[in-house]
């Protein structure tokens, strides 16, 4: 996952140099990405290991959607101090 956040961490890097009006739809874009790839490995390690993957799915997607809602929330933290300049 950390991996994954660093891809689009350098995807939203980009998005903002070359426009930083297009900036927000860079973030948007990188969260998007984000959940693909984390739905795919989500759905890789379910089929490949033994057990109950049901359980799996549903605890790692709660940590995913805490640290997503947590990655907004600083955004627009930060966003909103540079609206005020």
């Amino acid at each position: 996952m950390a991996g994954i956040t660093y891809i689009a961490y350098m995807l939203v890097a980009i998005g903002i140099k070359r426009d930083p009006e297009v900036g927000v739809m860079a973030i948007m874009g990188s969260i998007a990405v984000k959940m693909i790839f984390c739905m795919a490995f989500v759905l890789v390690y379910s089929i490949k290991a033994k057990g109950n993957g049901l359980l799996f799915a549903l605890n790692f997607f709660s940590v995913y959607l805490l640290f997503t809602a947590f990655e907004i929330y600083c955004l627009l933290r930060n966003l909103r101090h540079q609206n005020l300049k």
